[in-house]
């Protein structure tokens, strides 16, 4: 896994071995960052269920003004902030190494994200429960993009219950991303 473009470009990230993260391939990562890249310049940005960081590291190697990562395994943290260090970003990174939900909950207050990426354990319905509590959080402003990989069996049907709109869908081989945004008063209707 390499970083794709940017000031980190083209550097190789640590992974952990085995089966405990699952890291976005190079391929579905460059164009995820094509479909939102324009949009990560100064944002803030949030990855959830980090893994190793790639996605995080992206977003700060193309100009994002700060990353939060958050993991609850402390082996995959020391790997993110491994490779933090190796790409020389971690002065735009803050980490977290706690269950996603008591993260939010830590960050609810300090800071409102632009963007939110989360690759949960596939088929468990985590997202659900993140975007459950997004629903009704500060950390989210009408136009922060949440943007979830998951198994392209994943059902989002329940999104406009909870106040949201997907946007758009890309769907890969065996999973996809599904980009989420706040229902303006006028989707509710």
């Amino acid at each position: 896994m390499r970083v794709i473009a940017g000031s980190a470009r083209s550097l190789r990230l640590k992974t952990l071995e085995g089966l405990d993260t699952r890291p976005t391939t190079d391929r579905i990562k460059e164009t995820l960052f094509n479909i939102i890249g324009p949009t990560v310049y100064d944002s803030i940005f949030l990855d959830l269920f980090s893994g190793s960081g790639g996605i995080g590291i992206e977003a700060l190697s193309r100009g994002a003004k700060e990353a939060v990562f958050v993991e609850n395994n402390p082996k995959a943290m020391d790997c993110i902030r491994e490779n933090l260090r190796f790409t020389r970003l971690e002065h735009k990174a803050a980490t977290i190494t706690s269950d996603v939900m008591n993260a939010l909950y830590q960050l609810e207050g300090d800071k409102i994200f632009d963007i939110i990426f989360m690759d949960p354990p596939y088929d468990r319905g985590l997202e659900r429960k993140v975007l459950n509590y997004l629903s009704g959080s500060g950390l989210v402003y009408d136009d922060t993009t949440i943007i979830i990989e998951a198994s392209r069996e994943t059902d989002f049907s329940y999104v406009e219950a909870l106040g949201f709109t997907v946007i758009r869908e890309k769907i890969y081989k065996t999973n996809k991303h599904v980009f989420i945004e706040k229902a303006g008063v006028e989707d509710i209707c």
